[in-house]
């Protein structure tokens, strides 16, 4: 138990570059006392204790803003920052070092009976107000942008971004797993080439103008 304990801590200060200090931390950080609560409520929810260990969950969400179901399965080092709004469903299963921005969602679709929320592999990366919606897993390594809405699978060592996500890279370079801002937009980049092919139009239109009003001069010319 202590060397969970000293693990989940020791995630905070590799996670975050304003800890300061292990009282600071264990007295002041909300998704730290979610993911504890979480783990006494979730050894009652596995021994059939569901009510206490209900009660347990729903008064950590109104401690600490982040609402974690006692069915799921959390792994080692989970990081939650800045968690108000997070929302962990009953089947979620989440692997060791993953990382979860505020308004992060774990869901289910509502249309699935049985494991019906997300399995996250390790060290992946869920950005701000992302959505993940569905029985199914996201790979090791994986990063999902911000405000994503993810339903179908992940591969592993994929970045995926917009609505519905989409995969914008793939065993490729990554980006820097705190640097969950700076990631590829695949709607930003359509308006580009959208503006671009309406410049090209424009253009076209303009010449042709000129070219129409040149005709009819030089007809007028000879009448």
């Amino acid at each position: 138990m202590w060397k969970t304990i000293r693990s989940d801590i020791k995630a905070v200060f590799d996670n975050d570059p304003a800890a300061r200090s292990w009282f600071e931390v264990v007295f002041t950080y909300s998704g730290l006392h979610a993911i504890w609560a979480h783990r006494v409520a979730h050894w009652l929810y596995t021994r059939k204790l569901f009510a206490a260990a209900r009660i347990i969950s729903q008064f950590s969400r109104f401690m600490t803003g982040i609402e974690i179901h006692p069915g799921a399965t959390i792994g080692e080092r989970l990081f939650i920052d800045h968690g108000m709004g997070v929302v962990i469903g009953e089947t979620c299963e989440i692997g060791n070092d993953v990382i979860l921005y505020q308004g992060v969602t774990l869901g289910g679709t509502g249309k699935e009976k049985g494991k019906r929320h997300p399995t996250i592999g390790s060290k992946v990366v869920i950005s701000s107000g992302a959505k993940i919606l569905g029985s199914f897993k996201v790979g090791d390594n994986a990063m999902i942008g911000a405000n994503a809405v993810v339903l179908k699978e992940v591969p592993a060592n994929s970045t995926v971004v917009g609505i519905p996500g989409k995969i914008v890279k793939r065993d490729g370079i990554r980006v820097n797993r705190l640097d969950h801002g700076n990631v590829p937009d695949p709607v930003l980049d359509l308006c580009r080439t959208l503006q671009v092919q309406i410049d090209e139009l424009r253009e076209q239109l303009e010449e042709e103008k000129i070219k129409n009003g040149g005709v009819r001069e030089h007809d007028t010319q000879n009448v």
